[in-house]
């Protein structure tokens, strides 16, 4: 079965369908009904501030969103833990030179140790660490 990686870009552009990327989000997601969704609670927690200001609509799609992620069985939720915390954090130590958010660090490290190569993003950071984006330009 294909395990694919989502990152924040992807949960914010399917909630929101004035997002640019929002019909592509919505055609690839059409292709993915075979595979196992990954993400992180840090991600989610990055959908969440990022729709925190949005007004009420959008952010009670955000919360509808993350509750159906949550109770979807074709998507793992992998908790935050103190060692995702300082395992992402030593990633963001060592990556002076890059421009990794720490969710990004956590996400990769995720991504390292669960074997996935495909990330649902466009974020060029992925790249950079040898993922494969499926959002590219």
């Amino acid at each position: 079965m294909r395990t694919v990686f989502a990152d924040a870009f992807y949960w914010i552009a399917s909630i929101n369908p004035g997002d640019n990327w929002h019909p592509l989000v919505k055609a690839i997601a059409a292709t993915l009904d075979q595979a196992q969704i990954v993400t992180t609670d840090e991600v989610l927690t990055e959908v969440l501030a990022f729709y925190s200001t949005c007004g009420i609509l959008m952010r009670r799609r955000a919360v509808e969103t993350i509750k159906s992620i949550m109770s979807n069985p074709r998507i793992q939720v992998i908790q935050q833990t103190r060692e995702s915390f300082l395992t992402g954090f030593a990633l963001y130590e060592n990556r002076p030179d890059k421009g990794y958010s720490l969710t990004d660090c956590i996400s990769m490290n995720t991504m390292h140790e669960l074997e996935i190569t495909e990330v649902l993003t466009h974020d060029r950071h992925f790249t950079q660490e040898g993922f494969v984006i499926l959002f590219p330009d």
